[in-house]
């Protein structure tokens, strides 16, 4: 992203243009100069809440910096303001041995269950299994990373009964989002909870009838918005960094825990169906 800035440093560029901007844009650079490191791990809601500014207004100035976007002016300061190995994982050092490596990030995925089971909503929980045990259709919306989680929740949701599918193409989750209705469920999963795609399927399928259900590290995300149901989880990733390792295996547990649930609800229709899967899937093994 540092090309972006044509070679210039964030910061530097910011303290640069300072004199030039509008004092709602002299809010924003002043926020980002004294917070630096608190910036990469905000999503632009909780910026806007923090800084008393619009989130047009912090997008904009992204822009008059040279970047596409919010998510990309965060990669860019974290380069800056994050040591180099942080960016591959939080609690790595780079004279950690192999063995070392490992139960550091074991230990991150085992927090990131313990802290999520602490922060279930048994109500939103609740809620949630309700609407996929009634619903005639689930679509599971992902991309990049997230796309893995969202095949993954068709694959386990395929054997409920329930007529599903999961869109990772951008242009496929509008297109499915525009489809839905009443009686159905569209759940968006995004670690970061900013994906443009993601939350463009959402928001279609909301205003067609569909109950809309998120899967998001981020409380305040524009994900979250989007959602008439939300799931949270919590790892201690960071939001600059576009790969997710133990949010990822948090969400995968998460799409365990609703299967199961629905699962049960549905237990005489599953427990058939899976007969039938075991019966067709014989002849695949020796």
């Amino acid at each position: 992203m540092a090309s972006e800035l044509n070679g210039q440093n964030v910061i530097v560029k910011i303290k640069a243009i300072y004199s030039s901007l509008s004092s709602k844009e002299k809010t924003v650079a002043d926020y980002i100069l004294t917070n630096p490191k608190e910036i990469i791990h905000l999503s632009i809601t909780e910026f806007s809440e923090n800084a008393s500014v619009a989130e047009a207004t912090i997008f904009r100035f992204c822009k008059r910096l040279g970047f596409r976007g919010y998510q990309a002016f965060k990669i860019a300061l974290a380069s800056e303001v994050v040591e180099p190995i942080k960016n591959i994982h939080e609690e790595i050092k780079q004279e950690d041995q192999v063995v070392t490596l490992a139960e550091k990030v074991f230990a991150g995925h085992i927090e990131a269950m313990k802290g999520t089971l602490k922060l279930l909503d048994e109500k939103v929980l609740e809620s949630i299994i309700d609407v996929l045990v009634t619903a005639t259709r689930i679509d599971f919306y992902g991309s990049g990373g997230s796309s893995a989680i969202a095949l993954d929740a068709y694959h386990k949701f395929l054997r409920t009964g329930i007529n599903c599918n999961a869109h990772s193409d951008g242009h496929q989750q509008i297109i499915s989002a525009a489809l839905l209705g009443p009686g159905q469920a569209a759940v968006g999963i995004s670690h970061s909870g900013s994906n443009k795609d993601v939350i463009e399927a959402l928001r279609i399928a909301k205003a067609n009838g569909a109950v809309t259900i998120a899967i998001t590290s981020h409380f305040k995300s524009p994900l979250s918005k989007e959602a008439d149901h939300v799931l949270y989880t919590t790892s201690r990733e960071t939001l600059f960094r576009s790969e997710a390792l133990a949010s990822r295996l948090v969400q995968l547990s998460l799409i365990d825990v609703l299967h199961v649930a629905v699962s049960v609800r549905r237990q005489e229709q599953t427990l058939d169906n899976l007969q039938k899967i075991r019966e067709a899937i014989s002849i695949k093994r020796y």
